[in-house]
């Protein structure tokens, strides 16, 4: 499924998407783009074997690294580069394998050199997490 672009400026957008898709680590968990608008992005992940835990069930790791990647990215849809800070996260509930996975997130402020964003990452219907961060911007992106 092509990412969907929600009226971000289309070489961001495109600079964005390729970077996304050129980065091992979201490569390894199979992560895909969804959606990117100002402010806000979409992550989802078909879990399978490889993201279980020793319970069965999906590692929080995962879960965790989906959160973050979509608040990195809802920063990065405004042209920002930051680096994650801080971050608090609640799992509320556990995810199966097999589940489809959707990280949303979105920037709730951001100042000269703090933006703070929020995360939830859910399946279906059920929330699996709720999480809030903190990035130190580095720079502006020049694209």
């Amino acid at each position: 499924m092509e990412a969907v672009n929600s009226g971000l400026d289309d070489k961001l957008f495109e600079y964005l998407q390729r970077s996304i898709k050129g980065t091992p680590y979201y490569e390894m968990l199979d992560l895909e783009l969804q959606l990117l608008s100002p402010g806000c992005s979409e992550f989802r992940v078909q879990s399978s074997l490889k993201h279980s835990n020793p319970m069965g069930y999906i590692h929080g790791g995962l879960i965790m690294s989906m959160a973050d990647a979509a608040m990195g990215n809802a920063i990065r849809s405004l042209a920002i580069t930051a680096v994650t800070v801080d971050m608090s996260t609640s799992l509320p509930s556990a995810a199966k394998l097999g589940d489809i996975l959707v990280a949303r997130a979105k920037v709730l402020r951001a100042g000269q050199k703090l933006v703070f964003a929020e995360a939830e990452v859910k399946s279906g219907e059920q929330l699996l997490s709720y999480c809030k961060g903190t990035f130190y911007k580095i720079s502006d992106i020049n694209y």
